[in-house]
């Protein structure tokens, strides 16, 4: 009983330990178009109703929990993600133990995988990382055990699965399903039965919004950030500065020591999966350390397997011990630094009050204009979908004309002054609030201060009457 124990144990720590950092860590702007996504698609569609710059699985998947989390929704997004993190290791123990892998060894990979900077900050942040991370990981399980009809069918689910809550997942997904083609015991034609949920979904919101998912989707990965650093910082883009940036986040943890070490006993399913992982992973430009997970669950279950046939040495392992504390180092700052100033989302979460409060003690309604939609769930205010994608297309120039930002219900600072506006939030994205001030003020919007917050709520000036007549 107690051996049986002790990795029920262990695993509720890691949970434990991940609800924590994603209580403590800092917000991250990246969040504000999957939490506003979210939340809109519990009564909207991606494409059709609103921006998403993303494959669409993950919005309609957490969208139940967002409609019973209700003011919570960030907070419980940031906790799924986490709770999908443990089942990522899990998967990976498991797909390491089919391929062959000690149990000890399993573990200690997957814990490994955990100890990388890239998984943990993909943990704790309510973005569209952990979703495809764990079905890539589950779908491991199924290529690396040996095939049958079922499990080419739960591959293509899983794997498609991924596709569809991250583009990027897709090359993983393709890359197996030419090898299933091309080695028939594989069972292509139940992989692919499995692929068609996710297939049909995604074929139907682009049938439904072709432009917007075309754009969205397919154009803007690229397109967007191509422009935005080329105005803000080119040397991002640059190819030395990409190998620079991969060898660092590699090195935020033990995956560059792995790259290096534990290649005894390779399968050609795994090579597969490493190297359409390492594509994923080092496609997008810029790199920035989120992206290199797609090569983590195929490279940790190879270094279970390598280590399972010859035992790291002793050197090894104490080189692994220091990656460990470089991986670990950036989380154990969040966590200290909340210890000073207490966790990142209860504070963001008294935020959203005061700017709930300010507001309707205005007596001023209407969805809200703001480039942090994130805030606005526990506020108890309506997001205008115009900005469901957060800062990412707002900051754009160009990229689309003012007809088809019409069409595409999105807004640029271009665009922005003709357009009508409800209440307007700002305070947490400089560059763009800038802009929507600008807008608001030309407009003769008063600003208020939300006290104790760093916004500024901008009040149209029918509103800010009614509410002086009240008062």
């Amino acid at each position: 009983m107690t051996r049986r124990l002790v990795p029920v144990a262990l695993w509720s720590a890691v949970f434990l330990l991940l609800a924590l950092l994603a209580l403590a860590r800092p917000v991250d702007h990246d969040e504000s178009q999957y939490v506003a996504a979210t939340v809109l698609a519990v009564r909207g569609l991606p494409y059709s109703d609103f921006a998403y710059l993303q494959t669409p699985l993950q919005p309609l998947l957490f969208a139940p929990v967002a409609m019973l989390a209700g003011g919570g929704a960030w907070i419980a997004l940031r906790l799924v993600n986490a709770a999908l993190g443990v089942l990522t290791l899990l998967l990976v123990a498991r797909a390491a133990r089919v391929a062959g892998a000690t149990r000890t060894m399993a573990t200690a990979a997957a814990l490994l995988m955990g100890a990388c900077d890239s998984f943990l900050f993909s943990a704790a942040a309510a973005r569209n990382d952990m979703l495809p991370a764990a079905l890539l990981s589950g779908g491991l399980v199924a290529v690396l055990a040996p095939p049958t009809r079922g499990r080419a069918l739960l591959a293509g689910l899983l794997l498609a699965g991924a596709a569809a809550a991250k583009l990027s997942y897709a090359a993983p997904a393709l890359a197996y399903g030419a090898y299933a083609l091309a080695d028939r015991a594989r069972r292509p034609a139940w992989l692919a039965l499995g692929a068609l949920p996710a297939a049909l979904l995604v074929a139907a919101l682009a049938a439904a919004a072709p432009e917007a998912f075309a754009f969205e989707v397919l154009r803007f990965p690229h397109a967007g950030p191509a422009d935005w650093y080329a105005r803000a910082n080119p040397a991002k883009l640059a190819l030395a500065t990409k190998a620079f940036d991969a060898l660092k986040f590699l090195a935020l943890g033990p995956a560059l020591l792995a790259l290096g070490f534990g290649w005894r006993g390779r399968s050609p399913v795994l090579a597969l999966f490493l190297l359409a992982g390492a594509l994923a992973s080092l496609a997008p430009f810029p790199t920035w350390r989120q992206y290199l997970l797609p090569l983590l669950p195929p490279l940790f279950v190879q270094l279970a397997r390598g280590w399972s046939v010859a035992a790291p040495s002793r050197p090894l392992r104490i080189a692994t011990a220091i990656f460990v504390g470089a991986g670990l180092s950036l989380s154990i700052e969040a966590l200290l630094g909340a210890a000073r100033q207490g966790l990142a989302m209860p504070r963001a979460a008294r935020e959203s009050d005061a700017i709930g409060a300010a507001l309707r003690g205005t007596g001023a309604g209407g969805a809200v204009a703001t480039l942090s939609p994130q805030y606005l769930p526990a506020a108890g205010l309506a997001i205008d979908p115009r900005f469901a994608a957060g800062p990412f297309y707002f900051r754009g120039e160009g990229l689309l004309d003012p007809a088809a930002e019409r069409r595409l219900h999105l807004l640029s600072p271009a665009t922005l002054p003709t357009a009508p506006l409800g209440p307007v939030l700002t305070g947490a994205e400089p560059d763009g609030d800038a802009a929507l001030a600008a807008t608001a003020r030309a407009r003769g919007y008063h600003p208020i201060r939300v006290d104790g917050t760093r916004f500024t709520l901008w009040l149209p000036p029918k509103p800010l009457a009614r509410a002086r007549e009240a008062s």
